[in-house]
């Protein structure tokens, strides 16, 4: 069949890389790609959120299945652009509706589900810019740290965490009235601070039934220790060395079930990836956050331990028969490392000479901000390729990854020394 992928980072590179391996797949085309998905597939300069466009090129290519890798594409309505048009309703769209988008979309509806559905999770309310004050008052009756998220899409930039109480007003204030996240923080949820040790959860659904991917950890901060400034992401390990069966069984029963059965009672379509954001307090899984796809960089180590053809589940989630598919997955360890931009999250130059990709052994090669420039690859983001390796545990695949990154070389290159520390 013919696929469309959209999306142009590290986590459509890996999809791009999987979906290639089905033989299902005898055409794939990356809407816009990067220069690793220039290798095995078709870039097309398409932008995911221009519909009409995806449309007249879905027609013109006979595309049978559209796999959508990034959030906002979601969150304006993908799913539901084409199941309401004639012409497109019968293509399958691996990604959740509109109103299921909004678990990511915005930070308050998702508590709201949460609360509803008896999912645990950590207390909050919400506030604008005309409740500043009470956002002020709710703050002084917590103790710190003080949780502060953006309600809506911030890219993986807009929560805070707040020691000092002055801060954290400082904060609210510029987050609602000085907008300092735009759009997305014209409403804020302060919560409840979480002590405990971060997972993610993955979950495919056809809406009824689900698969649970393997579980990974990743590093949001800049530096290491998991200090300075939050990123996408700069690396993760799958599967979690934490997250035995006990707590698996937990996850599964308390949160995953519940969400599922959640979205069927609430009549929200949902044909997708759940990404379930988790914090393991003293043995008990509370939720943090959803996202409606899967996590950049953990997909570069949970795609690469599914055995089983990925086409082949995308194929029943489409036709809600995901029961019928089993799901295969390597026992081995996978961690990733992400090389970076220097300055990011903050600023940094682009177009940037990449050698050494090429001497690269035992480790896959992920292009997540990458440009072809003539011949050469180019820098072309913040975070710019992603190295992922396997191993019999995680210390072991950690390091092949940092022995494989010694051989890259860009102007300016960065990445955390200390990916795995806390485990």
């Amino acid at each position: 069949m013919t696929i469309l992928l959209l999306g142009s980072g590290g986590r459509e590179h890996a999809f791009a890389w999987k979906m290639m391996q089905s033989s299902k797949c005898t055409q794939l085309f990356v809407a816009p790609g990067n220069a690793g998905t220039a290798a095995i597939a078709t870039n097309i300069a398409l932008n995911p959120t221009d519909f009409e466009s995806i449309k007249k090129f879905v027609l013109d290519k006979k595309v049978e299945m559209v796999v959508v890798g990034p959030e906002d594409p979601l969150v304006l309505g993908i799913y539901d652009f084409f199941i309401n048009n004639a012409d497109l309703k019968n293509i399958p769209v691996i990604g959740p509706s509109k109103e299921g988008a909004k678990l990511e979309g915005s930070k308050e509806y998702a508590k709201e589900f949460l609360i509803k559905h008896q999912i645990p999770t950590a207390a909050y309310a919400s506030f604008t810019a005309e409740t500043v004050k009470e956002g002020f008052e709710f703050l002084e009756t917590l103790s710190p740290p003080y949780v502060l998220k953006a309600d809506g899409l911030a890219a993986g930039k807009g929560v805070v965490i707040l020691t000092d109480l002055a801060e954290a007003k400082a904060e609210l204030k510029s987050m609602l009235v000085d907008q300092k996240f735009g759009q997305a923080s014209t409403k804020v949820v302060i919560e409840e601070f979480l002590d405990g040790i971060e997972l993610s959860c993955f979950v495919l659904t056809d809406g009824k039934n689900y698969k649970i991917l393997p579980t990974a950890k990743d590093y949001k901060r800049i530096g290491d220790g998991d200090t300075g400034l939050n990123t996408g992401g700069m690396g993760a390990v799958s599967p979690v060395p934490f997250a035995d069966a006990a707590l698996m069984e937990k996850i599964e029963t308390r949160i995953v079930k519940p969400t599922i059965n959640g979205l069927q009672k609430d009549g929200i379509v949902y044909k997708g990836f759940i990404f379930i954001g988790l914090i393991n307090v003293k043995g008990e899984p509370m939720v943090i956050e959803y996202n409606v796809r899967m996590g950049d960089p953990e997909t570069e180590v949970v795609l690469p331990r599914i055995q089983s053809d990925l086409v082949e589940l995308f194929q029943a989630v489409a036709n809600e028969k995901l029961e019928t598919v089993s799901l295969q997955i390597d026992n081995r360890t996978a961690a990733t490392i992400m090389v970076v931009s220097g300055g990011y999250p903050e600023t940094f130059e682009k177009g940037k000479e990449i050698t050494g990709i090429d001497s690269i052994k035992d480790s896959l090669v992920f292009h997540a901000g990458t440009k072809l420039d003539l011949n050469a690859i180019v820098s072309n983001g913040g975070r710019v390729l992603a190295i992922t390796s396997f191993g019999t545990d995680f210390e072991e695949a950690i390091k092949k990854s940092y022995q494989n990154i010694e051989k890259l070389h860009f102007d300016k290159m960065y990445f955390r020394k200390d990916i795995g520390f806390d485990l």
